[in-house]
């Protein structure tokens, strides 16, 4: 009987494969002169399939021969051996662009955009325990704010700066009231709803935003006031390398704008990390594990979720303003809900509330995609797949975070 369930189980499986393996590996659309025909490669479904059929047919045997799949534990370290480890791996942060090449170092410099972002939403998902879909509309509150001021004003990026991070904390604030008495999956669509609100108003405000074109020619960071461009843009002005004698290179903006992202995502993590061993990060935790119990403690539930909507949403602004520098141009498409799911990844791939595994997390799902360019059509296949393999075997994620426990000795 068992036998013929294992059989039945792994026909079915095999089925469902084909169906999905079928349209993406198996058919293929090629140009024929003015025809458009379809090429068929069944190499790889017929692969894919057996590879499903034998693994379900051997899922009981290896169920009772492999013990459940665990990473190993990172091991404790003394506090002066931490210190020592967390300043080279500074050392190494900070010396690495004037080695590696421009490429590399341009990755890097999303790499901590995104780590940046990670820590943000950790603050309301991994700490707060509050399902944050739309994490991304802060994101582009962030970068608008620096493209409208300079747009229409003549800010610059230091000047913006701070009015960001304030502009997309009064956006969070402003969402946390209608989200008090929600949680779980209807906090999750009121907060999808707001990212996409927050689109297309940018899509739509034409006279403002500029609309599906949005804001260009926005400037990059100055050093010290000075330009770090080949010529000034003002009549009169000095640059960078004719201030200090250098002959222009064009690197010297890289490695500059990888230098700031790595400081605003060091004062990220100082930040929250502080915050976090405050009473309001204790008050954070409360509310993640028990509401009810949070309130019976005499907490107020609605200003812990307005502060950690307003502090994650702070973060994402000043992520926004300087994608906004970085870039120098922005439109609504690059807010869209798949860079909200990428962020909430991020979160979940490293372990909610765990703010290392967040920077792993964020530097693995930056850095891979650019080093399998030749599997870029199926990006999302493998990230998806990936995610459910993490679900099944590793839930908390890579390096989850550590409670601190009080054990009661008989």
């Amino acid at each position: 009987m068992r036998k013929k369930i294992n059989l039945q189980g792994a026909l079915i499986a095999t089925v469902m494969t084909a169906l999905v393996v079928i349209p993406i590996f198996g058919l293929h659309l090629e140009r024929a002169g003015s025809r458009t025909v379809i090429n068929p490669e069944w190499s790889t479904v017929i692969w894919a399939c057996a590879l499903v059929f034998v693994a379900q047919l051997l899922r009981p045997l290896l169920a009772r021969v492999l013990p459940r799949i665990s990473l190993p534990a990172l091991p404790q370290a003394r506090p002066s051996h931490r210190n020592g480890l967390i300043l080279a791996a500074l050392l190494i942060a900070v010396s690495w662009p004037f080695f590696a090449g421009r490429n590399a170092v341009d990755i890097a410099t999303l790499a901590m955009i995104y780590v940046m972002l990670g820590l943000g939403l950790n603050i309301v998902v991994g700490f707060a325990g509050l399902l944050d879909l739309g994490f991304v509309g802060f994101y582009a509150v962030g970068a608008y704010t620096y493209g409208l001021l300079f747009h229409w004003a003549g800010w610059s990026f230091w000047e913006a700066l701070p009015l960001a991070g304030a502009a997309a904390a009064l956006f969070g604030f402003v969402l946390g009231f209608p989200v008090l008495r929600l949680r779980g999956d209807y906090l999750a669509i009121v907060t999808l709803g707001f990212g996409e609100i927050i689109r297309l108003l940018l899509v739509n405000l034409t006279d403002w935003t500029g609309g599906p074109d949005g804001i260009s020619s926005i400037p990059k960071p100055t050093v010290l006031g000075l330009e770090m461009t080949r010529s000034p843009s003002v009549e009169g002005g000095t640059t960078f390398h004719q201030f200090f004698g250098l002959e222009f290179n064009s690197l010297h903006m890289v490695i500059f704008l990888y230098l700031m992202a790595l400081l605003l995502a060091l004062a990220t993590l100082w930040v929250s990390n502080r915050l976090v061993r405050m009473p309001i990060g204790r008050s954070w935790e409360a509310l993640r594990e028990d509401e009810i119990a949070c309130r019976s403690l005499g907490l107020n539930p609605m200003r812990i979720k307005l502060s950690a909507f307003t502090l994650g949403a702070m973060f994402a602004g000043f992520g926004g303003a300087f994608f906004a520098a970085r870039q120098g141009i922005v439109n609504p498409e690059s807010f869209t809900f798949i860079e909200s799911a990428l962020i909430l990844s991020i979160v979940v791939l490293g372990g909610m509330g765990s703010q290392l595994g967040v920077i792993v997390a964020a530097i693995v799902l930056t850095v891979l995609p650019e080093l399998a360019r030749e599997f870029s059509e199926y990006r999302m296949l493998i990230f998806g797949l990936v995610m459910v393999l993490m679900m099944i075997w590793r839930p908390q994620g890579l390096l989850p975070m550590r409670r601190r426990h009080v054990e009661v000795q008989p």
